[in-house]
């Protein structure tokens, strides 16, 4: 930071989130605890305010300004948790996206954005290399790691060490924050949501607080004791508040995985790390079930953790009776920054999202927002201080979806006379797969790129686990042949590999109104008694 920011006096409203965050860095008796561990090494509080300082005035050197977006392509450990909250010191603004994008889709984020610094993890520096090429607006990139990146003429591509090393020779002692306001933007996500094309939600830095002194202490209980492990990574709202904000703020220990979680592979991490909160969505804990991992993984967890999507009653009762390990299901958004309706230790009801989280207010309305009385099904809408402040470049949508105070979430719900909700499912067509929002239009898109593709219709359609997955039913050009297996594959090849349709079902015709609309319901008829043998 300049002479100037770091003398000048500060006003009374100023919030920066990563001073609050760092807050166990400025204690003497807490500054030496571990911050974060887990494969990619260990930092002390103390040892992760340093390195986030660096990193700050790196960037302000390269020429980042507070406001300015900076993308983050990074695997999950201390050099992408030390840019978020050096990013957010400097009063720019961090950008973690899917490490499960293309170099297509991370070029459409990186253009969207007009984002002038990507920092990217060697592991997906082939991604990168090829958006760089179709993002003429980036001019500095940073690798984490050995890996070497080509870019066009008048991109600067360095190490991300070279970023700390120039931050340290010009920063000298830790920088002061940047004189942001709780209102200043802090940090963007990128969503899907309610409609299919990528928008980035824009969250101020008291809405990170808010999440914490809400969910975080309120509803987990979460102390300094805890060690947190989120299957969901830190690009996600959902895991961005587990292994990142709630943590740091309380002065407990994050446990962060740079890897592809896996049953095994989290099993290890269980028992070399012990943590105490477990986080994933309901995909993994079927697949933790599924592969049977034995019960002594969870000897350490005193709490689990699910949301992204619905969690079937059935799956909530298997895990617990196995590994001893209650389970609180709860719903969030990217828009909402993190879980706003939950569930609570010892007063879980499987099968429900539970109830409100204290400081938000729910409704469930009619078509034309009237509330509704209990037991009547509506469309939920949420209001609290940490819903963004609307879409980047998305005037139109963010009317549809940010109703003054309130939220739209999208999603058709129920509630009883205790005030416990139930989902009934997405109000649109947007369906999620592990937890993470797909968008059918994209899906469909993709598959008539195929030159054997005439019509194609994607929808979700529950598995033995009870969660939904995307299902394909294509019909085929005159004379034109191709299999499932290779439509699959069609798709990994365009589309990040979560979106792939995991059965593609060859028809003859899709169900259509006699004005030729997609009846999609029918669709998922038509797939269900498909699949049925």
């Amino acid at each position: 930071m300049t002479a100037e920011t770091a003398t000048a006096p500060v006003p009374p409203d100023t919030f920066n989130a990563s001073e609050y965050l760092l807050q166990a860095a400025f204690r003497p008796e807490t500054a030496a605890r571990t911050a974060i561990t887990g494969p990619g090494g260990d930092l002390s509080y103390g040892e992760l305010a340093e390195l986030a300082g660096h990193i700050a005035a790196g960037l302000e050197q390269w020429g980042t300004r507070a406001e300015e977006r900076v993308v983050l392509f990074m695997a999950d450990g201390p050099p992408m948790a030390a840019a978020i909250l050096g990013a957010m010191r400097l009063g720019a603004v961090p950008v973690p996206v899917s490490t499960m994008l293309t170099g297509a889709e991370l070029a459409a984020l990186l253009n969207d954005a007009r984002a002038r610094v990507l920092l990217v993890s060697d592991r997906f520096a082939v991604a990168a290399e090829s958006a760089v090429a179709h993002a003429p607006g980036v001019r500095r990139v940073a690798v984490e790691g050995d890996a070497t990146l080509r870019a066009p003429d008048g991109v600067r591509v360095g190490s991300f060490e070279d970023l700390v090393h120039e931050g340290r020779a010009h920063g000298g002692e830790l920088a002061e924050p940047y004189m942001t306001a709780e209102d200043s933007s802090a940090l963007w996500l990128y969503t899907s949501g309610t409609t299919g094309k990528p928008k980035g939600a824009m969250h101020r830095h008291a809405n990170i607080r808010h999440v914490v002194e809400t969910y975080g202490r309120q509803v987990l209980g979460i102390t300094p004791e805890d060690r947190c492990y989120s299957v969901a990574k830190l690009f996600f709202a959902y895991g961005i508040g587990n292994s990142l904000f709630f943590p740091l703020a309380t002065g407990a220990t994050t446990i962060l995985d740079p890897d592809r979680p896996t049953p095994a592979s989290v099993a290890e991490r269980l028992a070399e790390y012990r943590p105490t909160l477990f986080f994933a969505v309901p995909t993994f804990f079927a697949a933790i079930l599924n592969a049977d991992v034995p019960a002594e993984a969870f000897a350490s967890v005193r709490l689990a953790v699910s949301a992204g999507e619905p969690l079937p009653a059935e799956l909530c009762r298997r895990f617990t009776a196995k590994y001893g390990v209650e389970i609180i299901d709860g719903i969030g958004s990217t828009e909402c920054l993190h879980i706003f309706l939950s569930n609570r230790p010892g007063e879980v009801r499987p099968g429900t999202t539970g109830t409100a989280v204290p400081g938000y207010e729910l409704r469930v309305v009619d078509a034309d927002g009237t509330e509704v009385k209990p037991g009547t099904p509506g469309s939920l809408l949420v209001r609290g201080e940490s819903i963004a402040t609307g879409y980047w470049c998305r005037t139109e949508t963010t009317r549809q979806v940010f109703q003054g105070e309130w939220l739209r979430t999208g999603d058709t719900y129920v509630v009883d006379e205790d005030g416990y909700y139930t989902c009934l499912g997405r109000t649109g067509d947007m369906l999620k797969a592990g937890g993470i929002w797909v968008s059918p239009a994209e899906v469909e898109g993709r598959l008539l790129e195929h030159p054997a593709v005439s019509m194609a219709a994607v929808v979700g359609l529950a598995d033995a686990d009870g969660l939904d997955k995307p299902i394909a039913a294509v019909v085929l050009k005159e004379g034109a042949s191709a299999g499932p297996a290779e439509l699959i594959e069609f798709c990994r090849a365009g589309l990040a590999s979560f979106k792939r349709p995991r059965e593609v079902l060859i028809v003859d015709k899709l169900p259509t109104t006699p004005t030729g609309k997609l009846r999609r319901f029918a669709v998922r008829e038509l797939a269900a008694t498909l699949l049925a043998p």
